[in-house]
């Protein structure tokens, strides 16, 4: 018998990260919670990468995934600091991952998208109306950040590529 398999995903960001806590069966993923951690406009970056943190430490205690995906950094040449920011608060979540111990998987944002929709260059809108459609979601799931957490966690499912690898996740 084929355990089921949790899978937090997470779409980080310094002043609002995605979550999505998805749960993989044989033939079913079921959308377990999904929300967004936000930091406070005004806030030194120490305080919002804190609260990222602790935060982030919250979910995995309460979601106890076997593995979480997040989505790798990109950054345009045109916008370094931006992504020199968002590294930081894909720091702290690592850090959280490797000090509860679950195994991480990181995606690019070209690959998340390409694993939902087919299409590597896919809008916000159509990620949001292809979930939407997978996990038959009454709304669209919004803000855009959640849906890309939660991309992020089916992209992780499918690079399982087959029930029987969900077994050999780590299990804390």
């Amino acid at each position: 018998m084929v355990r089921e398999v949790k899978i937090l995903g997470i779409d980080p960001g310094l002043q609002v990260c995605g979550y999505a806590c998805l749960e993989i069966g044989r033939d079913k993923e079921k959308l377990i919670e999904a929300g967004v951690i936000r930091t406070a406009g005004g806030s030194a970056i120490q305080e919002k990468l804190n609260r990222i943190a602790e935060d982030t430490e919250s979910l995995l205690k309460s979601f106890r995934p076997d593995v979480v995906a997040v989505e790798e950094l990109y950054a345009h040449y045109a916008h370094p600091r931006t992504a020199i920011l968002m590294g930081h608060a894909r720091g702290v979540i690592l850090q959280k991952c490797a000090e509860a111990a679950i195994e991480v998987r990181s995606f690019s944002a070209t690959r998340i998208k390409k694993s939902i929709t087919g299409n590597g260059r896919a809008s916000k809108g159509q990620i949001q109306r292809t979930i939407q459609t997978i996990l038959s979601l009454p709304e669209l799931p919004e803000p855009s950040d959640v849906a890309d957490a939660i991309a992020a966690a089916m992209c992780c499912a499918n690079s399982l590529k087959n029930v029987s690898m969900l077994s050999t996740v780590r299990n804390p």
